[in-house]
């Protein structure tokens, strides 16, 4: 390539160009339920965490939305494998196949010379080896500069909030496995409480409830879109749903049948859990600092994640805690969102942790 080499700014143009040709970043937030990729701030990649193992070659035979669709239908030679659980890997092996296999949707990856940044999404209760084990799998599929970020930091900054400011703001960041709750001042969480109860949990309500009240077995899959189409935290709502046709299995006769439920019902069913998700605000409330606190009785609470999409549950937090509560615009994407701003900013961000830090 010739260009003249009294022009410097010609020169690093094209070493700039020629850098940004071989190398990638991407913002990952790692998600129990669902995984998203944002790269050059676009969500390019939005599937769920699930992969498909061939049992005989233990080969991957999908990922993400092929994987779901296989997920409570395979035959004894193809399992399908959740690799994360309460927001952290609980299969290593099955967790590279599905970042691999995420990263490799993006359509850009190239296998030579590249330059791989990340930043990726974290639980903020996790521990010191379980964030060896997310750098560890971002190591195997050849990411060369890694860096973790707290989903309650992510969510702070994907819903537009300042978090170097010396103001108190609570999230309320309810996933797939985990329901954090954090106060974030000055670059930092505060204090926080983050507690296994979240979206799978209330799948697992629903299950159950269709079981011991209407003698009813129903899979994970018919059980989430109960959630999606007549979840409720509320036994009254100002603007309820119809009434939902739900398939599956009688435990009586062991034939199909069909049934139909109503909000209500579910809002009994996730009640319980509900009540575990209060608790734990209360909790991270009581132990806000005074000042702090002071900021959060003016500015509310900010709700955050697809759990913040069931009904009711923003009047129901308000109820308990005589706070307002404001949900994020477009919640299922804000941790995302927030993890592709530190990916932009990771040299000023002091709250990002990276491999020496671990």
């Amino acid at each position: 390539m010739n260009y003249p080499l009294g022009k410097e700014g010609q020169r690093d143009h094209y070493l700039m160009k020629l850098f940004n040709f071989f190398s990638q970043e991407l913002a990952i937030d790692l998600g129990t339920a669902n995984t998203l990729i944002i790269q050059e701030g676009k969500v390019v990649v939005d599937e769920p965490s699930i992969v498909a193992i061939d049992r005989r070659t233990q080969q991957t035979i999908a990922v993400g939305k092929k994987a779901m669709m296989m997920h409570e239908k395979t035959h004894e030679n193809i399992k399908t494998i959740r690799p994360l659980k309460d927001g952290v890997i609980a299969d290593f092996t099955a967790a590279e196949s599905l970042i691999e296999g995420l990263i490799n949707m993006t359509g850009t990856r190239r296998k030579f010379f590249t330059h791989m940044k990340m930043v990726i999404c974290i639980p903020s209760g996790i521990t010191e080896v379980e964030k060896r084990a997310v750098f560890d799998s971002a190591d195997n599929v050849d990411s060369k500069e890694t860096y973790l970020i707290h989903e309650p930091m992510a969510a702070a900054l994907g819903i537009g909030l300042d978090v170097e400011e010396p103001v108190g703001n609570m999230i309320i960041d309810i996933g797939g496995g985990t329901t954090e709750i954090a106060v974030i001042a000055l670059s930092g969480i505060v204090c926080d409480q983050s507690i296994r109860t979240a979206g799978d949990e209330f799948t697992i309500d629903i299950m159950n409830y269709m079981k011991r009240q209407h003698n009813m077995l129903i899979g994970e899959r018919t059980s989430e879109q109960i959630k999606i189409h007549v979840g409720s935290a509320l036994h009254e709502l100002e603007d309820p749903p119809e009434d939902y046709a739900v398939n599956g299995r009688d435990l009586m006769t062991g034939i199909p049948k069909q049934i139909t439920i109503s909000y209500q019902e579910i809002a009994h069913a996730l009640d319980k859990s509900i009540s575990k998700v209060e608790d734990a605000v209360l909790k991270a409330l009581e132990t806000t600092p005074p000042e702090l606190a002071s900021d959060i009785y003016k500015k509310g609470l900010y709700l955050t994640g697809g759990g913040a999409l069931l009904r009711g549950l923003d009047k129901r937090i308000a109820q308990k805690t005589k706070l307002p509560v404001h949900i994020a615009e477009d919640p299922l994407r804000a941790v995302v969102r927030g993890t592709g701003i530190a990916l932009k900013n990771s040299d000023k961000f002091s709250f990002l942790i990276d491999r020496k830090s671990v």
